[in-house]
């Protein structure tokens, strides 16, 4: 968190938005003394960064083609961006050749910028099929705090109460970790032996076959399989 906040300056922040984008699964650690200051900070870097918490991806269609000129259809009224300011962007971006169609009700320029650039990650609710990124708030330091406050804590959504120094609630917040990216452990047993519960294979909840068990392993033992 520390490195996020002092700034996009910093050598260390090019670091994290590389990682937040190959992830499936975001902790947000904040001091639970302060988390709302903390939590602004974080969300409004990686908010420049193009990564975007808890937010579909855009309803909105950029086809690039040889020839044509620009098309711009829309099924939902434009409220809060025109034909003219698309084309603007579309001229910035030297696309001239294009079909755009706006299927999201209140889309904004912003939204069209993050399509076109293709690189914009977004972050779902947990719990959802669409695939991408989830998010899930670790509040630290509850050491710190009274019974009566950590009652409070627990009412807030996707939130895990944790202390990283006393080591307190962190098999909590492991769990919290499965659940949230559907995750299972597989166990071998060998014939005759009792099963290994020693090295697990994991797997996502819903893929989670004797094929995709074998996958996961060595792609050959499924071909080999009978």
């Amino acid at each position: 968190m520390a490195a996020v906040e002092v700034g996009k300056s910093s050598r260390h922040v090019s670091i994290i938005p590389s990682v937040a984008r190959t992830c499936n699964l975001i902790f947000i650690v904040l001091d639970v003394l302060k988390p709302l200051g903390d939590k602004a900070v974080i969300e409004q870097e990686l908010e420049g960064f193009g990564i975007r918490l808890n937010k579909k991806p855009p309803a909105i269609t950029v086809r690039k083609k040889d020839k044509g000129g620009i098309a711009i259809t829309n099924t939902v009224p434009l409220t809060n961006i025109d034909h003219d300011e698309i084309k603007a962007i579309l001229s910035e971006y030297r696309i001239n050749n294009v079909d755009i169609a706006i299927r999201q009700a209140g889309a904004t320029a912003d939204d069209l910028v993050d399509v076109i650039e293709g690189n914009r990650c977004v972050s779902p609710r947990p719990h959802t099929d669409h695939c991408g990124h989830r998010r899930a708030q670790v509040l630290n330091k509850i050491d710190a705090i009274s019974i009566e406050e950590l009652d409070l804590l627990y009412r807030i959504p996707m939130s895990v109460p944790v202390s990283s120094r006393e080591w307190w609630n962190i098999d909590e917040l492991i769990d919290v970790m499965w659940e949230t990216l559907n995750l299972v452990r597989a166990y071998t047993k060998p014939r005759g032996l009792a099963p290994d519960y020693s090295q697990p294979v994991v797997l996502r909840r819903g893929k989670c076959t004797v094929e995709d068990f074998c996958n996961a392993i060595h792609k050959e033992i499924a071909k080999q399989m009978k």
